[in-house]
């Protein structure tokens, strides 16, 4: 059984950063994408960043401020985000990619407000 989990997630006033984590344990190899999406209150979720054999694709309301990074080796996807804005608040999972099936994470929450 596959089981991401996300940490790093809470509060934080707008300006500031934190550091998303999320790791994989069970029967999961040869990773071929992991990313990062988010869910506010009320909307659809949105893709915010991947990461797939090296390259890097952002969401344009989050370039210049987010970093994506992954360790194949660990199962482990990081979001760096920093300069976060209010609107920003959302419930943030992780999803990876093995042999064509997709499997996510139970998301984080972040909320950015002084």
């Amino acid at each position: 059984q596959v089981q991401l989990v996300e940490s790093g997630g809470g509060l934080v006033q707008p300006g500031g950063s934190l550091r998303l984590s999320c790791a994989a344990s069970g029967s999961i190899s040869s990773i071929s994408s992991m990313g990062w999406y988010r869910q506010a209150p009320g909307k659809q979720r949105e893709l915010v960043a991947t990461i797939t054999g090296g390259s890097t694709n952002l969401a344009d309301f989050v370039k210049g401020r987010f970093t994506i990074s992954g360790d194949n080796a660990r199962n482990t996807v990081y979001l760096q985000m920093a300069s976060l804005k209010p609107e920003d608040t959302a419930v943030y999972y992780c999803k990876m990619i093995c042999f064509g099936r997709a499997y996510w994470g139970q998301g984080t929450r972040v909320t950015v407000s002084s």
